[in-house]
């Protein structure tokens, strides 16, 4: 496959500056994508990551929106509930998940979170015709992302899953994501003491597990069934252990590169870009061939028409 050019914006005294909030932030992959997406559609704007540790981040958030030039802030593990602290406003998705992963400041001063994680995470089943309406779903790790995509797949309006399981090791932390989403639901919504898959639809690994070598697996893929599908939204080291390990058994097993891919136009519309934003509706490949290693490249699909 042939390599993407790289598009580099000059960074000037008036250039909006975003940053991505994390603790670690070597593993993000949205300041490549979109300052390459800023620099493509003339945008005087660039992403910045920052490693900010949980105990500093609600000071350093107050404090960074005082600088008039940043407009805005991306938010990863572990900050996605956390943050909620400092909002003033937050979507509904964002309420119900008791996270968010981006936060605006409003012309009134007033900080104001989105949640698109769900929403993206949904949208890339769609890209790889993954059903999840009516199905029994695992979710592995009860962070700000898992959270999320319960929320989106309880509360899908073009059907719902039947039932969504979370499982995490830290004692009472599935238990309060799970009854959060089960108050907003009919969806069965509720914890799990093991991260056994047998029995489910769809497994996905939410949790942190994947990312440094000799990680254990976050599940044992030889007890999903035949006809299950896994989905690992780490943007590191795919296809992680667990990916290969699945597609070994011949079983479904996505990466989670389009979970990020399929929210990038709801970050861009939150953020006040809104042609950008259906410019990425339209023909988002070149931010898969930037971010999809060599060995998935031919994974890239290019389906004509609007993306999911």
């Amino acid at each position: 496959m042939a390599s993407t050019p790289h598009f580099a914006a000059p960074i000037t005294g008036s250039t909006d500056v975003y940053l991505i909030l994390g603790d670690p932030v070597a593993q993000v992959r949205a300041p490549e994508s979109f300052n390459e997406i800023f620099a493509r559609f003339g945008l005087d704007a660039v992403l910045v990551p920052v490693h900010i540790a949980p105990v500093d981040l609600a000071p350093f958030v107050k404090s960074a929106f005082r600088a008039p030039n940043i407009k805005g802030m991306w938010v990863t593990i572990p900050h996605k509930a956390p943050i909620m602290g400092v909002l003033d406003q937050c979507s509904e998705f964002g309420r119900v998940a008791g996270a968010v992963n981006a936060v605006r400041r409003n012309a009134d001063g007033r900080l104001e979170g989105g949640l698109f994680d769900g929403e993206g995470f949904k949208a890339s089943l769609a890209y790889f015709q993954i059903p999840f309406s009516g199905r029994r779903v695992l979710i592995l790790g009860a962070g700000g992302a898992s959270a999320a995509i319960g929320t989106s797949l309880a509360l899908a309006p073009e059907g719902r899953a039947a039932e969504i399981a979370f499982y995490d090791p830290v004692p009472g932390k599935a238990a309060e994501v799970a009854a959060r989403i089960a108050a907003a639901t009919p969806c069965r919504v509720w914890a799990v003491d093991s991260n056994d898959p047998a029995g489910y639809d769809l497994v996905i690994n939410g949790s942190p597990l994947g990312l440094k070598p000799g990680d254990p697996m976050p599940c044992d893929v030889a007890r999903m069934a035949p006809q299950a599908a896994l989905v690992d939204i780490l943007m590191k080291n795919q296809p992680t252990p667990v990916v290969r390990a699945a597609r070994a058994r011949g079983l479904v097993a996505q990466p989670g590169f389009e979970m990020l891919i399929q929210q990038t136009h709801l970050y861009l519309e939150f953020m006040g870009f809104a042609e950008a934003a259906r410019a990425l509706r339209e023909d988002a490949d070149f931010i898969r061939e930037r971010i999809y290693p060599p060995e998935l490249a031919h994974e890239i699909r290019r389906p004509a028409g609007p993306r999911p």
